[in-house]
């Protein structure tokens, strides 16, 4: 059978690309990756963070536009999303979100223990502590390697179908079911990052695309060949995937699962260094060839950004 490795990227939406930077390098020391554009809404960023060369499984991407509505987090939606940090370093996560004023809480799930905070639009994050998955590299403001977020650890979907949504875990991704706590449905994968999928049986009430949400979560393919096979099969399930969109840094197809969350399945090849250098990541405006004669007037119409150390960790 088939199976994904686990998570290949998480896809947001929020309000403002400036405060979207400075959380997520600034705060959460994650690199920007990639700046690009919505490639069906060119007058909008696509801001890709992860790792320090933005590997699968590493990377959470954002279309920050200011004119959206608020949305509220709820059923048919991925409701939490999970970070692994390196064991014995929560007391400092718990330092630094202090130090910028960040509220967070602690929570247990299934013996491991979370810590839970929401970022400036209200995306509902948690760190954990794990050996596995490799360390990130990336060093920048007060974040160093050692206490560096190393990717996701999984993420908690809000069903409104659980059965449904764990036939397509289960009998399409080849996550296997490792057991119950309360409300929670645990799934594993194999991969050693992303690897940890929960999903809230009980969700309060039904989710609200807009600012502040999770669009879509996207599941690693290994190569083309392995993506069109999964397309073959989803077709055969009734599950009626798109065709092949290529993204630039991977090719996709998407589908919605039977409890209401999009899916994505996403290639790892051929990565973001594709159409610029590792060590020049996420500092220039990258366009597709089809968009590159209006360059000029996409950088007029972007609001200007930038990725900078923040004042708490100049002091």
């Amino acid at each position: 059978m088939q199976k994904t490795a686990g998570i290949h990227h998480i896809t947001s939406m929020v309000n403002d690309a400036g405060r979207n930077i400075d959380f997520y390098a600034g705060v959460l020391g994650l690199r920007l990756v990639k700046k690009t554009i919505n490639f069906d809404r060119p007058e909008v960023y696509h801001l890709y963070f992860g790792n320090d060369t933005g590997q699968p499984g590493t990377v959470i991407t954002f279309f920050p536009w200011a004119k959206q509505l608020k949305g509220r987090i709820g059923q048919g939606q991925v409701g939490v999303t999970s970070y692994v940090i390196p064991v014995g370093s929560v007391t400092f996560w718990e330092n630094r979100l202090q130090k910028f004023g960040v509220e967070f809480t602690s929570s247990v799930r299934f013996d491991e223990n979370y810590l839970k905070f929401n970022d400036p639009d209200g995306l509902q994050l948690e760190l954990i502590e794990r050996d596995e998955g490799p360390t990130n590299t990336w060093n920048f403001g007060g974040v160093q390697e050692e206490n560096a977020i190393k990717g996701f650890g999984g993420a908690v979907l809000f069903s409104a179908q659980p059965h449904k949504t764990t036939d397509v875990l289960e009998n399409i991704l080849g996550l296997e079911c490792t057991g119950q706590e309360n409300e929670f449905l645990r799934f594993k994968s194999d991969g050693n990052i992303g690897n940890t999928i929960d999903i809230h049986l009980n969700p309060s009430v039904r989710g609200l695309m807009g600012a502040g949400t999770v669009h879509h979560i996207a599941w690693r393919a290994k190569d083309d060949e392995d993506l069109l096979k999964w397309s073959s099969l989803l077709q055969e399930k009734g599950y009626f995937p798109t065709e092949v969109r290529d993204r630039n840094y991977f090719k996709a197809v998407y589908f919605h699962e039977g409890g209401g969350i999009l899916f994505e399945i996403a290639t790892d090849p051929p990565g973001f260094a594709v159409d610029e250098p590792v060590d020049e990541l996420g500092k220039k405006l990258m366009l597709p060839s089809w968009l590159e004669s209006k360059r000029e007037e996409l950088e007029e119409t972007l609001p200007p950004v930038e990725v900078r150390v923040l004042e708490g960790d100049k002091q």
